[in-house]
């Protein structure tokens, strides 16, 4: 068993990885856009573009290295309904879409409390609950031809193997259907009618079985390759440290959504009204988090402008005070409703010095966000902005904490180890004190005196 080929799904792009075994590191990997379908009936996944990716890129690594295992790792607050035949019983409706937001008052009255959920109300379909209530009320006749209801990696896998389950790390990403002290569904699962289409509940780790004899044939793989059920990203990222580190640490999961995760944290009081939330790990345990969108921030800030620096860049925004306040992408995180505004002319700085200021930002977000689920100890941070020393640099300042960008794919590896298994350590990056500590930590300062 060499290969591990994991179906990676983020909100904004997918990809098809193979991650070698023994080393953990990915040696192959195919990508494409994740983008939404904005037809009829409600901007939805393209899931049968999706599908036709998936398995060509399964086909190309079967047939150049051989695929041993497949695992799976997708974004939260999504699901799929099925039908009795096990066809999508309405297109997998996509999470930034605004309908659920027209029975806001409605669900409202319906929802569990925070208390009971650790699920914060979000806009849009960001509350899982909130997309089902929408749906069955806007489309008579689709809870009666719902027979199974799906978590989306667990979705995947179920086109992989038949093999139809949910799991925890999704049923906990803020959806209103989990309990996480108690480990079973809310009372809106049950009030509504859903007990009954909820499909049984697995553990990410779990091995479904070998996939189809169709899919085999389709992509080359092994009649008995194995499909193991999968987990959500973000708690992708998180798994890989939980087998390999003892608490208090905290782990800060970068990609289209920012997600700091708060492992044998301080005991703190979480407001729901600043987006944290209470995630469930793959081991089935609560996890205090915060979270904002800052991948989507940095896209529209910088999009296709540089990304690079140098020392003079850093110097003149720190002695500018150039600074960019909360918030671009303000219906969820902590500043939500606060319209983003810059201390300086936006148009003055260069393109290096922009960069440099809104990956302060994006840090001073991030810190923001650590502090309020009451993260202790080192600070482990995944994904694309494990590469940007302009915002690692100015997560330690503002933290105080050592800050760790670590190597590799965070999601990929962490979806890997569900079939790898439990590993004493994993590749550690840099982890040094910023060289003008100082300062900015006198900017940090700064910016959080201006909130």
């Amino acid at each position: 068993m060499r290969h591990i080929a994991v179906i990676d799904i983020g909100k904004t792009n997918a990809k098809v990885a193979l991650v070698e075994r023994e080393s953990l590191t990915e040696i192959a990997v195919a990508r494409r856009p994740n983008a939404v379908v904005k037809g009829s009936p409600y901007p939805h996944y393209d899931i049968e573009g999706l599908w036709e990716f998936i398995l060509d890129g399964l086909k190309r690594l079967q047939a150049e290295f051989g695929i041993d295992a497949i695992s799976i790792a997708t974004h939260g607050a999504s699901a799929v309904l099925l039908d009795a035949e096990g066809k999508l019983a309405t297109p997998a409706l996509d999470y930034e879409f605004d309908g659920p937001d027209s029975l806001a008052a409605e669900y409202d009255a319906v929802r569990p409390p925070f208390a009971e959920t650790g699920s914060p109300r979000l806009p849009l379909g960001l509350n899982l609950g909130a997309q089902l209530f929408w749906l069955f009320r806007e489309f008579p006749g689709l809870q009666e031809r719902t027979r199974t209801i799906l978590t989306y990696p667990q979705y995947w896998a179920f086109r992989m193997s038949g093999v139809a389950v949910n799991e925890v790390t999704s049923l906990g990403c803020h959806t209103d259907l989990w309990m996480p002290q108690a480990g079973r569904y809310s009372a809106l699962v049950e009030r509504e009618g859903w007990t009954a289409l909820m499909a049984p509940v697995a553990r990410a780790a779990d091995r479904l079985g070998p996939v189809l004899p169709e899919i085999a044939v389709a992509t080359g793989l092994g009649p008995d390759t194995p499909v193991v059920c999968g987990i959500h990203d973000s708690n992708a990222s998180l798994y890989a440290h939980l087998v390999a580190r003892e608490a208090p640490f905290s782990v800060v999961s970068t990609g289209t959504w920012i997600i700091s995760m708060a492992v044998g944290g301080a005991k703190i009081m979480l407001d729901p009204a600043r987006d944290t939330l209470v995630n469930v790990n793959a081991h089935g345990d609560p996890v205090p988090s915060a979270r904002f969108m800052g991948g989507r921030e940095f896209e529209r800030l910088i999009g296709d402008g540089p990304k690079t620096y140098m020392r003079a860049d850093v110097d003149a925004v720190l002695a500018r005070g150039a600074m960019l306040l909360p918030a671009v992408e303000n219906q969820s995180g902590p500043f939500q409703g606060r319209k983003a505004e810059w201390t300086v002319e936006e148009a003055t700085l260069t393109p290096a010095e922009r960069f440099v200021a809104v990956s302060f930002y994006l840090a001073l977000m991030t810190a923001t966000g650590l502090e309020i689920v009451g993260a202790q100890g080192a600070v482990l941070v995944e994904g694309p902005f494990a590469e940007n020393a302009a915002y690692l640099d100015m997560l330690a300042a503002a933290t105080g904490r050592p800050v760790e960008a670590v190597a590799g794919t965070g999601t990929s590896l962490g979806a890997a180890l569900l079939y790898a298994g439990p590993r004493p350590a994993i590749a550690r990056g840099a982890n040094s004190r910023p060289l003008q500590e100082a300062a900015l930590r006198r900017y940090a300062s700064a910016w959080q005196a201006r909130l």
